[in-house]
């Protein structure tokens, strides 16, 4: 049930391979659409940029976005801007992406942060299915409030879901009212942004190629921490193999800046690593 005024956009993108190449199709209703099909890294890899021209959901708005990869495909999923949940005056807003990778698909997901204003009501929702031989790599970055502006996230909440069916789950709920969870020490400590990298596999990944990609990670972590490469606030970070089949990087900054940065780094890294290929970051990011 949606309240008067609400918003439902559903979008359905469907990748397939072809002599090599990654065809797209894409099917729309309401306002979350495809800005633009790009091939910089040649026919193989389809990069899509994702635009919700609102600008952001407030209560009782839902953008459900389905993703399938077909067997040997590679899509690469961005957006232009951040994901804005604005005050809500009771109803939540949400935002679910399901997405089904066939074998030897690759997916990487990638849209830039989502922002939780003060008072929304938010649920970020990301289900990944991968069938043997299909490989993804991920993120899911947020800041609450808007503390360069002097508005701290002082009532609402902001549900956190993400999953691997019977792989990995997280599920998290930011209420602003938990003093406990947003101040102390084992919580966010004060910290207003963070982001989650992931790295999964439809099967157990091999120990060698696990381990090449934790020192990857670990070590652009450290340089970033460093300051060793670009100007990187302070942040705390790490890399860890919750389960054979997925590698997680975890992030917290008092800004998102530092966090996209981190993460656009060990991203490249990983590409390198798992997939041979160089880095290719969206356009998009740089505008």
């Amino acid at each position: 049930m949606y309240s008067p005024g609400s918003w439902r956009s559903v979008l359905h993108l469907q990748y397939t391979s072809v002599n090599g190449k990654t065809l797209d199709r894409g099917q729309h209703a309401g306002a979350v659409r495809v800005l633009a099909a790009l091939r910089p890294e040649g026919p193989g890899i389809c990069h899509h940029v994702l635009v919700h021209p609102p600008g952001g959901l407030v209560g009782g708005d839902r953008i459900e976005i389905t993703v399938d990869v077909g067997a040997n495909a590679h899509a690469l999923i961005t957006t232009p801007g951040a994901t804005r949940f604005y005050r809500s005056l009771g109803q939540p807003a949400v935002q679910q992406v399901l997405a089904q990778l066939q074998s030897g698909a690759r997916l990487e997901w990638l849209p830039l942060e989502a922002l939780a204003f003060d008072a929304c009501l938010a649920e970020n929702r990301g289900v990944f299915t991968l069938e043997t031989g299909a490989e993804m790599i991920g993120w899911d970055m947020l800041a609450i409030g808007l503390p360069a502006a002097g508005q701290a996230f002082r009532r609402g909440h902001v549900v956190q879901h993400l999953e691997l069916p019977g792989i990995w789950l997280e599920r998290g709920r930011i209420d602003a009212q938990d003093d406990v969870l947003l101040r102390a020490p084992g919580g966010l400590a004060g910290h207003t942004a963070m982001g989650t990298l992931w790295f999964a596999a439809g099967s157990a990944i091999a120990s060698e190629r696990a381990q090449a990609l934790l020192s990857a990670a670990r070590e652009v972590l450290q340089e970033c921490l460093d300051g060793r490469i670009g100007r990187v606030g302070l942040m705390h970070a790490a890399a860890t193999q919750p389960n054979p089949q997925v590698l997680v990087v975890r992030t917290l900054a008092a800004r998102i800046e530092p966090i996209h940065h981190a993460l656009t780094e060990v991203w490249s890294a990983w590409r390198s690593v798992a997939w041979h290929l160089g880095a290719c970051t969206p356009r998009v990011w740089r505008t």
